[in-house]
């Protein structure tokens, strides 16, 4: 826990975006919740509604880049301020929405707000304020938000019972304009630029310009791991029962997924940030394609599923920091922004299209299908780590070992 005793500052702008992300996470997994309620009340098939969730990560995507400048400019705090501000008007849209075009209208607004306060953001702002020590700073994040969904699916499922849909999209907006906003506004902490443990070392030696083929290779890795991650974790119980599992032993194998995500960040965030971003990717990311083949060769015995579950989980779980704290590796505070907003862009995309794209094979072709595809692209994630490995930039490679 060194990182929380170098600066203070770190364990308040930790509280304030372990409730602001939890929030903001939470509440945009709406459609799971009510998702029947809204296609009998919009006139919508299910899939649809479920289309706004794609809309929400395509419209991040397209915004991400343009909020590169700003996220440098006017730092993290200043940007998810305005983010938040454009959100909340998404919820009372999808209130007063009454057919699809209001109802998409609403995503697109969300989507426009989430490009500047869900996770880059976050993550921005930990880096402005940790800088290469925002590693165990952002995996500890993410064991919050890693249980979003237990926390908001009943919360959800409560407010609609008390005031419908309607009436909780408009406690959602309420939640954003007199929670988050005033959170960023007051209590998070302004921009500082941070330096290194060894600053001295680092104004020695001038660190070369980043390539931009390296950029390539970061910004692959997270979009492949985020296509393997979104998607199978959409289609995961009908995975199961494709494999020949009863739709409870499905559900309940399914439901472990999350628990063991979370203790692989929390095992990871309790290292001590002994490794960088790339290692830990290096490790969790072997143990995906091994767990896919060990499924795709047992034919659903039940002990061959709890062990996909495991090691899927526990390299999932691990992958997830790891996407976020790769660039660190290789960027300063204000490339850092820069990197992270274009990466947004392919990244979201692969989330929107990952789901329906494996969703589709599964239909098709089976379990293998799906199975196959996040397989050689698993692969080809781990190989393309390797060629980061080798690129480190001498100082980050120091501080690994």
């Amino acid at each position: 826990m060194r990182f929380l005793k170098s600066d203070s500052r770190l364990i308040g702008v930790l509280l304030v975006l372990a409730i602001t992300q939890l929030i903001a996470w939470g509440t945009i997994g709406l459609p799971a919740v009510v998702g029947r309620d809204l296609a009998a009340d919009l006139g919508m098939s299910l899939p649809a509604v479920f289309a706004g969730s794609s809309v929400l990560y395509v419209t991040m995507g397209l915004c991400a880049p343009w909020l590169a400048k700003a996220f440098a400019r006017h730092g993290a705090r200043k940007v998810m301020m305005v983010g938040t501000v454009v959100s909340a008007p998404g919820y009372v849209v999808l209130f007063f929405a009454r057919e699809p075009i209001l109802y998409f209208a609403g995503w697109i607004f969300l989507g426009m707000g989430g490009s500047a306060t869900l996770s880059t953001g976050a993550y921005i702002m930990l880096n402005e304020i940790a800088g290469r020590g925002a590693k165990n700073a952002i995996g500890g994040l993410m064991l919050v938000t890693g249980l979003s969904s237990s926390i908001f699916w009943p919360t959800t499922s409560f407010l609609s019972d008390l005031l419908g849909w309607r009436g909780t999209c408009l406690v959602f907006a309420a939640m954003l304009l007199g929670i988050n906003l005033p959170l960023y506004a007051f209590v998070a902490p302004r921009r500082k630029i941070v330096t290194d443990e060894h600053a001295e070392a680092v104004k020695a030696v001038r660190r070369p310009a980043i390539p931009r083929s390296t950029f390539g290779l970061v910004a692959c890795v997270i979009t492949m791991n985020a296509f393997v991650n979104f998607g199978i974790g959409a289609i995961l119980i009908e995975l199961l029962r494709a494999e020949g599992l009863a739709p409870a032993q499905a559900l309940a194998f399914g439901s472990m997924l999350g628990v063991i995500q979370v203790s692989a960040r929390g095992l990871d965030f309790l290292g001590g940030g002994r490794w960088d971003g790339i290692t830990t990717g290096l490790v969790a990311g072997t143990a995906l394609p091994i767990a896919m083949v060990l499924l795709m060769l047992s034919e659903g015995a039940t002990w061959a599923v709890a062990t996909f579950i495991l090691l899927y989980g526990a390299g999932s779980g691990a992958m997830g920091v790891a996407r976020a704290t790769i660039p660190l590796v290789f960027y300063d505070q204000a490339e850092f922004a820069k990197a992270m907003s274009m990466i947004a862009l392919p990244l979201n995309l692969a989330s929107a299209i990952a789901p329906p794209l494996l969703a589709g094979l599964l239909t098709q072709f089976g379990s293998r299908g799906a199975l196959g595809l996040t397989l050689v692209i698993s692969c080809a994630t781990v190989l393309i780590l390797v060629l980061l490995g080798r690129r480190r930039p001498r100082l980050a490679a120091a501080a690994a070992t």
